[in-house]
C-alpha cells in the first residue's frame, strides 16, 4: 500500500464525516472558554485557599 493509496483512502474516509455548521462551532468554542475560564477560577481560589492554611500552618 502506497502513499498515493493511503491519500486516496483518507480522502474517501473524510466524505463520510459529519462536520460541525458554523453556528454549532461557534457555541462549543464558546462552551469550552467559558468552562476553561471557571475551572481556571476554582483552581486558582483553591490554590490560594491551600497556600493561606500552608502559611498559617508554618507561621510565615
Amino acid at each position: 500500500m502506497g502513499l498515493f493509496d493511503y491519500l486516496r483512502d483518507t480522502r474517501a474516509e473524510l466524505r463520510h464525516v459529519s462536520w460541525p455548521t458554523r453556528q454549532q462551532t461557534i457555541n462549543n468554542t464558546i462552551l469550552v472558554v467559558a468552562i476553561s475560564i471557571v475551572v481556571a477560577l476554582f483552581l486558582g481560589a483553591l490554590d490560594y485557599g491551600f497556600g493561606d492554611v500552608l502559611k498559617r500552618l508554618l507561621g510565615i
